[in-house]
């Protein structure tokens, strides 16, 4: 069954660490509890500020340069995500609209590639090796 990310933006209060009011966390958590009794929900959380993150550029084939944040220069941040698995983008989009989500944050849900989608240069082999590590 097809999977679809779901990016939750930061904002300045997500990135000073606040954590939501306690009603808003209540009504997450109903919603999320309503997409884990149907089946939607593979995966939830929130994300820490960049302040408490790290990046890792790869400057050329054997140089890494870390990072660490915060990323002030971000002009989007994500504050957290939802891995949801539904059976097309069109029933994704009307389980992300029921979020309870006051007006100003926009969602984006990005479909997650399947393994049939990732065409020739992704060998049997490969393929194989990809599904023995998820068991």
């Amino acid at each position: 069954m097809p999977k679809f990310m779901v990016f939750m933006p930061g904002n300045a209060e997500s990135e000073a660490g606040a954590m939501p009011p306690p009603e808003i966390v209540a009504a997450m958590t109903a919603y999320n509890e309503q997409l884990a009794k149907a089946g939607v929900l593979l995966a939830a959380d929130g994300l820490k500020p960049t302040s408490a993150a790290a990046k890792v550029r790869f400057d050329d084939a054997e140089r890494r340069t870390v990072v660490d944040g915060p990323f002030t220069e971000a002009k989007e941040l994500v504050a957290g995500y939802w891995l949801l698995q539904a059976s097309s983008l069109a029933e994704a989009l009307e389980w992300v609209k029921r979020a309870p989500l006051g007006g100003g944050v926009t969602l984006e849900v990005r479909p997650v590639f399947d393994l049939d989608e990732l065409g020739p240069e992704f060998t049997t082999a490969l393929r194989e090796a990809e599904q023995q590590l998820g068991e």
